[in-house]
């Protein structure tokens, strides 16, 4: 059974440390990497409304990368 990336929104700060930490969205828009937010819906999951809304989960390697640095445990690989 394949990992699928799952976002508990009652948990979540919309502070976007996973946005910043994931490596593909890095890869897909510059902007992250700076912590800046990224100008393209092309990311795996950006802040929209003050909460991480996914965009792209299809692109998700399932490197557990946002879930190491979610500081609330909002996002995670099921």
């Amino acid at each position: 059974m394949e990992m699928e990336l799952k976002v508990n929104q009652d948990n979540c700060l919309g502070c976007g440390v996973c946005v910043v930490a994931c490596p593909v969205n890095a890869s897909i828009s510059n902007e992250v990497a700076g912590g800046h937010g990224s100008k393209t819906t092309e990311t795996i999951m950006m802040v929209e409304n003050g909460f991480i809304k996914l965009f792209s989960p299809e692109k998700c390697t399932k490197c557990g990368t946002c879930q190491l640095f979610c500081p609330t445990d909002a996002i995670w690989l099921e």
